[in-house]
């Protein structure tokens, strides 16, 4: 592998949050010709931890549920799933890109029954990942603390960034005015 490349480290969980990452991720790559961007996603199982290739179709849908709509619009009228589909098409056309240096990553990890909101596992998995394959900046969406446990514990994402000892760039919901301009691109 080419030493000047900038390695970077996507999670998603194929939330509005992850969303906007994806989409600010995608502005970057089109910008940077020497990244080379892995999306991480983690399912959680009771198995032992193993590592496989992942579509990005499986949390990032071409053809989205019903279900996965609702969690990714605010607003269900027409002109917002239309947006909505635009820069969904945008930003895989933009990862799916065979120029671009795009690799999906699926890692399973154990789940803490004592505690199910607990993201301290994820947390491990995602810097043992990024810490072995020296990635040099974690990105992930994020919503803010919204709740007391939240303010407590922490988000993952504010917990990885407390945590990592490599940049973590925290993406919060992508303003209209910079998502106009992504889509006039």
């Amino acid at each position: 592998m080419n030493n000047s490349q900038f390695k970077v480290l996507l999670y998603s969980d194929g939330s509005q949050q992850a969303f906007s990452a994806a989409v600010y991720t995608a502005t970057l790559l089109e910008n940077m010709p020497d990244m080379h961007l892995t999306v991480l996603r983690i399912l959680e199982n009771n198995q032992a931890s193993s590592i496989e290739q992942h579509s990005w179709t499986d949390s990032w849908p071409i053809s989205p549920t019903a279900e996965w709509m609702k969690h990714v619009l605010s607003d269900s009228d027409g002109k917002t799933e239309t947006e909505y589909h635009r820069i969904l098409n945008k930003t895989n056309g933009i990862f799916f890109n065979q120029g671009y240096h795009v690799v999906f990553q699926e890692l399973y990890a154990k789940k803490n029954k004592e505690d199910a909101s607990d993201t301290s596992h994820l947390e491990d998995v995602i810097l043992d990942y990024a810490k072995e394959n020296s990635f040099d900046l974690i990105i992930i969406g994020t919503r803010g603390l919204s709740t007391l446990k939240g303010l407590i514990f922490g988000s993952l994402a504010h917990n990885l960034l407390n945590k990592s000892i490599i940049p973590v760039m925290l993406i919060k919901k992508l303003p209209q005015k910079f998502i106009d301009s992504y889509l006039s691109d």
